[in-house]
């Protein structure tokens, strides 16, 4: 009896400074994607390249919403995994700026809901989902992707596409997204991962530093996935398309420059730079974009 009264505070302490600690990690990982006045740079990039922002249609947003590497083609690939149905309810877990919610939403008939760290980027998705009359198919929260404002069983199906990077406790992220499924739910995640042990060269897009960076191995969002009850149905490394991707994108640079409606406008002045490190690592066979389809057993 006594013991364990001594014992519990000292837990309580520890928990307190982790949830300190976790706190203030997420502060400095939405400052690094927050720029200030978003919303406003894609539309004034959109009205650039001929389209009123008043006429715009999903598919012209698809150049900058769709955050991670391969674009739109990598999200499709994605969600054709997932089986969905216009009745679904999906979370997209990081949903940046909403395209990947928006896709799903035109693609499958499914209202989706999306969560982001960064208030910016949730103001952002709201005003392009009304933008291009989504707002009643999609919704956009800011929360912690491990304290997710859901009860238990509330979606059928979920997503994250480059994600786990930012978040070094991946045991407690795939444990979060299993409580909010309901059973037999499907859970696609689309990330970098670590390949070897050889460092990388920052700043990449997740992350200015390695102070921010938890890359981690397929192995181990394997064994995070199999602790919160999930089973795995597929997993892909994305490497060779991904190259292609990247190739491709060089090509229209080489001849136009960076386009009007692009990424940079999310990556900041040191977008190039930020690429030119991620191709590297990849190139470099450190870190692979990998797909890892999850069923909640």
């Amino acid at each position: 009896m006594f013991e364990t009264f001594r014992l519990l505070p000292s837990v309580c302490y520890q928990s307190a400074d982790l949830g300190v600690i976790q706190l203030a990690l997420e502060a400095e990982v939405s400052e690094h994607y927050a720029k200030g006045g978003l919303l406003k740079q894609i539309l004034d990039a959109l009205t650039e390249v001929g389209i009123s922002p008043s006429s715009a249609a999903p598919g012209d947003l698809k150049s900058v919403d769709e955050f991670h590497v391969g674009g739109i083609s990598a999200t499709t690939v994605l969600i054709d995994q997932l089986e969905l149905t216009p009745e679904m309810k999906v979370l997209d877990i990081g949903s940046g700026i909403g395209g990947t919610a928006r896709f799903i939403a035109g693609e499958a008939g499914a209202h989706v809901t999306g969560v982001d760290l960064t208030p910016e980027y949730t103001s952002t998705a709201i005003g392009l989902s009304k933008l291009v009359g989504m707002e009643d198919v999609t919704d956009f929260r800011t929360a912690s992707a491990l304290n997710l404002p859901f009860e238990d069983d509330s979606f059928d199906a979920a997503l994250m596409l480059h994600v786990g990077m930012n978040i070094p406790d991946k045991s407690a992220l795939l444990g979060e997204a299993a409580r909010v499924l309901r059973p037999n739910g499907l859970f696609a995640i689309y990330d970098i991962m670590k390949v070897g042990a050889e460092p990388i060269s920052f700043p990449v897009p997740w992350a200015s530093s390695a102070k921010n960076s938890f890359l981690a191995d397929l192995q181990t969002y394997r064994e995070a996935a199999n602790e919160a009850g999930f089973v795995e149905i597929s997993s892909r490394d994305k490497t060779a398309a991904a190259l292609e991707f990247f190739a491709e994108q060089k090509r229209r640079r080489g001849t136009d420059g960076l386009p009007a409606v692009g990424l940079h406008i999310l990556m900041g002045s040191d977008f190039p730079t930020k690429l030119a490190n991620m191709v590297s690592s990849i190139l470099n066979g450190r870190i692979a974009p990998t797909e890892l389809v999850l069923r909640l057993g």
